[in-house]
C-alpha cells in the first residue's frame, strides 16, 4: 500500500538515521521530512518500530499514513 511518512524531528543526528531507515524500506524522499512509497502493513510496522527504538526519549513527532490506491490516483502536484 502507498504510505507518506512524516515527521518532525529536532535532533540533527536522530533525524538523518530516520531517514535513513526510510530510505532502507525503498521510500522515496517527497521533500525534507516526508517520504512516500509502497509498504507493506507488517513493513509498516517493522519502520515504525524501528523509528520508536531510534527516537527513544528524544523529542519528536511521526505520521506515518496508508494511501489508499484511489486517493493517491486522485492526488494533485506541483514539482517545478
Amino acid at each position: 500500500m502507498k504510505c507518506l511518512l512524516i515527521y518532525d524531528i529536532p535532533d540533527d543526528g536522530v533525524r538523518t538515521k530516520i531517514a535513513n531507515f526510510c530510505l532502507d524500506y525503498g521510500l522515496d524522499r517527497l521533500q525534507y521530512s516526508a517520504f512516500v512509497g509502497d509498504l507493506s502493513a507488517n513493513h509498516q510496522e517493522e519502520l515504525m518500530l524501528k523509528i520508536q527504538q531510534r527516537l527513544g526519549k528524544a523529542a519528536g513527532h511521526i505520521e506515518l499514513l496508508p494511501i489508499c490506491r484511489e486517493d493517491w490516483r486522485r492526488r494533485l502536484s506541483i514539482c517545478q
